[in-house]
């Protein structure tokens, strides 16, 4: 799987706290990769393995 900076991806290590969560990749190195979720009043980065994520499709907007 193939992941840039930039790409929506989904937690989808069921034991993580994260799990389900979707967030922007920012960075990747050494086979890890650092996400940053944002939500309201917080942002947050948090690292994770490559096998711990996928890469969520973008949803079409209104009129397309």
């Amino acid at each position: 799987m193939l992941v840039l900076p930039g790409a929506p991806v989904r937690i989808t290590n069921v034991d993580d706290t994260y799990y389900g969560f979707e967030g922007q990749v920012q960075r990747v190195a050494d086979g890890k990769v650092a996400v940053m979720f944002e939500g309201g009043n917080w942002d947050k980065l948090v690292t994770f393995k490559l096998s711990d994520l996928e890469v969520v499709k973008p949803k079409r907007g209104k009129g397309k």
